[in-house]
């Protein structure tokens, strides 16, 4: 499997592992998953998993299928569901986020997204 990941907290724990880092924001996360499974590889996790909105996290973690194939075209539809829902979600302007971000805050969204790929992956 390949972690996609814009969470340095995610990429740190599970450096053992395939890790992709994402340069980016939780779109960027998503849009590179997209482009993944368009090469044939599938969804491992829920890409929306938590009850987080997309526009009150900067970060997002999400698995794949090391492995390509056929396009499986339920991880594509899923995939990009998600993105509409993110940037529908993207045009309520949260005034508590951005660039102001308190780092406690951030802290603490790092960790849920931490938590959310651990309890998703344990199975694994």
């Amino acid at each position: 499997m390949i972690i996609l990941t814009n969470n340095p907290d995610v990429a740190q724990t599970f450096q053992d592992r395939n890790v992709l880092w994402v340069d980016g924001s939780y779109r960027d996360v998503l849009i590179e998953a997209r482009d993944m499974i368009h090469q044939g590889r599938r969804l491992l996790t829920h890409p929306l998993m938590g009850s987080l909105k997309p526009n009150e996290t900067p970060y997002r973690s999400v698995a794949v299928s090391s492995e390509q194939g056929d396009l499986d075209m339920d991880s594509l539809l899923l995939i990009e569901n998600a993105i509409e829902t993110f940037d529908k979600f993207a045009q309520v302007t949260r005034p508590d986020r951005g660039v102001n971000t308190p780092e406690r805050m951030l802290a603490d969204f790092r960790l849920i997204d931490l938590s959310l790929i651990e309890s998703a992956l344990e199975d694994r």
